[in-house]
């Protein structure tokens, strides 16, 4: 073997098996003495968030509706984000776990890292912390080359939308979450993020709470030119028609009452960018019926 070639060989197998040090979206600093190889994710837009990272392939573990994309179906179930199975977690033996920081047990969080696991707590409340979360996750495991390309396409399409939409005129905007209880996002919520950049104004960010519960009267009384709802499936949920009944309501006089997909707009990925490109298509058409 050649002289320069086996010094680039030693370089780069340094390189790879060099220190790892990330700042997550606590401002936690996770340390990895190399590159992570077994990756458990407990939260199923992490898992989402991951793949598209190109860090796939070292999942060992994920919760409960991790369903995209398609591999991601064949990852082994350490419980429910927010009933994790701890003892399932350690047998994987991770090198990382990535949780949700409003999403999983603070408690258990604790007792993975007294195992010695380090811990990397993603919390996105901007659409834009999704690209930095695609970059954060391509350090911890060794895949940024794929990172960094799936977080430059990101930007991309958000200034795309930033530009169309950024300076047209506000749209006062209902996000309903479910019916029973009645639920919203609060202002620091990120599809609360998506609003602002369509060029909508989310009527309850005041609201601190990520998903407020609300009343039927305060949304009357906000009176939203949009109401835009998601439920649980790929399909209208058939709730979001019931706000028909009251024909004051400036959403139903203008036939203002949208569906996106939840997976679009309630999930913190790279897919994200999609939804929000669907919420900024259905506040300008509410634009257009203005002068109808």
């Amino acid at each position: 073997m050649k002289p320069l070639l086996l010094c680039l060989l030693v370089f780069f197998s340094v390189i790879a098996r060099a220190e790892v040090v990330v700042t997550d979206d606590t401002g936690a600093t996770v340390r990895l003495k190399e590159p992570a190889r077994r990756i458990v994710s407990l939260a199923p837009h992490v898992t989402e968030t991951l793949f598209a990272a190109g860090a796939g392939g070292k999942l060992v573990g994920a919760v409960d509706y991790s369903d995209f994309p398609e591999a991601a179906r064949r990852v082994p179930r350490v419980g429910g984000y927010s009933k994790l199975d701890l003892e399932a977690i350690a047998a994987l033996k991770p090198d990382l776990v990535v949780g949700w920081a409003s999403g999983n047990s603070p408690a258990h969080i604790e007792k993975i890292r007294a195992l010695g696991i380090p811990v990397y707590l993603a919390q996105p409340e901007r659409i834009d912390d999704v690209a930095k979360n695609l970059e954060r996750y391509g350090e911890l495991a060794g895949t940024s080359a794929v990172a960094l390309d799936a977080a430059a396409a990101f930007r991309s399409r958000l200034q795309t939308l930033r530009e169309k939409y950024g300076t047209r005129p506000k749209v006062r905007t209902f996000y309903q979450i479910w019916q029973q209880p009645l639920m919203t996002v609060g202002g620091g919520q990120v599809i609360s993020d998506v609003i602002r950049l369509c060029g909508g104004e989310n009527v309850f960010a005041d609201l601190k709470p990520l998903a407020p519960k609300v009343t039927v009267e305060a949304v009357l009384k906000a009176n939203p030119e949009v109401i835009i709802a998601s439920g649980m499936g790929e399909s209208r949920p058939e709730w979001l028609d019931d706000w028909r009944q009251w024909q004051t309501l400036a959403a139903v006089k203008r036939d203002n009452l949208f569906f996106i997909p939840p997976d679009l707009i309630q999930r913190h990925t790279p897919r994200l960018v999609e939804g929000a490109e669907r919420l900024c298509g259905h506040l300008e058409t509410a634009r257009g019926r203005r002068a109808q």
